[in-house]
């Protein structure tokens, strides 16, 4: 899949943003789609099909959340949404609804590509390949064999799960709610404790220097996100 062409839908209802993002986005090739509320944004991604979908939570007519809760009922398309520094909780809430990704507003146009470009290689990439890579990160999903820079590392069940489940999604936030159902089900609810236990260890596994880690990188107040740096 190659960035130029591919179909974006912007759903915000700033005219200075959804300028903004047309004007740079059609100058790296992309198509561009516009709506300025949650229901035309719906609308228009049954009729516009994108490719990525980049979502306000603050929307006049609904709440951004809903708007991807609805868009997710039928399509699995990345979806980054657009928040206020101060919107924590709210950022939470949209990704454990569906959201791929955030960005923070005020933004940087870089900022912004390079998180679309995240996604979008994620989805370029085949569901089917037996061994998946990030960085030095190797998980063989059918020897459930982990292995940094051919190395191999011996995990606990649980320690494989969290990073199985990490490294297909690769570049993506995520929540604590959504690592403790990868790691335990639903049987821990909203206990975050685990997660930092396991992450912790995790980390003296796999990183060279824990402290400074290079793959698990700590998303403040929400999450982890894995990068192949």
């Amino acid at each position: 899949m190659t960035e130029k062409g591919l179909r974006i839908l912007v759903i915000d209802d700033e005219p200075q943003i959804r300028k903004l993002l047309n004007v740079s986005l059609q100058a790296y090739g992309y198509q561009l789609s516009e709506a300025a509320n949650g229901l035309g944004g719906i609308q228009q991604a049954a009729v516009f099909k994108p490719d990525l979908a980049i979502v306000d939570l603050g929307l006049p007519d609904m709440d951004g959340k809903e708007v991807i809760r609805q868009i997710r009922d039928w399509s699995a398309m990345p979806i980054i949404i657009l928040t206020a520094r101060d919107q924590e909780q709210e950022k939470i809430a949209a990704l454990d609804a569906g959201a791929d990704d955030y960005i923070t507003k005020p933004f940087g146009i870089g900022e912004l590509m390079a998180r679309m470009r995240v996604c979008l290689r994620r989805i370029a990439a085949s569901d089917n390949e037996p061994i998946l890579h990030c960085g030095g990160l190797a998980v063989d999903l059918l020897q459930r064999r982990v292995t940094v820079d051919d190395r191999e590392i011996k995990l606990t069940p649980t320690e494989y799960e969290l990073i199985k489940f990490m490294i297909q999604h690769a570049g993506r936030v995520l929540t604590h709610k959504q690592l403790l159902k990868a790691g335990w089900g639903n049987s821990y609810g909203e206990d975050t404790h685990y997660i930092r236990i396991y992450i912790g260890q995790l980390r003296r596994k796999i990183e060279q220097d824990p402290t400074q880690p290079r793959y698990i990188v700590t998303e403040s107040g929400i999450g982890y996100r894995l990068m192949g740096r």
